[in-house]
């Protein structure tokens, strides 16, 4: 799952903010960026954030939903679930010790 989301190369930020919200439930372009600039403080930019739409989709980790109008919501994928908790954790692995260092040899804490 991981060589998954290190596909996405320079991509993978936005992609793990994008599958990180749409982890709490479904969401069109506007309320995602919304989300990410809520939890994350990044505001992803339009160009951004619909680029990644369309490589996670194409990538099936999330599928859009019948939209009302112009919104069209996408919703994660278990796929898509599966390459997160994959990318989150190998990222908490490298916080866990940069933290650990941090405050061994720093005394930041």
């Amino acid at each position: 799952m991981t060589e998954q989301l290190d596909a996405l190369g320079r991509y993978s930020g936005p992609a793990t903010l994008i599958l990180s919200s749409l982890a709490g439930g479904a969401k069109h372009g506007y309320a995602l960026m919304q989300d990410i600039e809520a939890f994350a403080g990044v505001t992803l930019r339009p160009g951004t954030l619909y680029g990644a739409l369309s490589r996670l989709e194409g990538m099936r980790l999330i599928e859009s939903l019948a939209g009302d109008g112009r919104r069209r919501p996408y919703r994660l994928t278990d796929p898509g679930a599966a390459a997160l908790d994959v990318q989150l954790s190998a990222q908490r692995r490298v916080c866990d010790v940069g933290l650990q260092r941090l405050a061994t040899e720093w005394e930041i804490s």
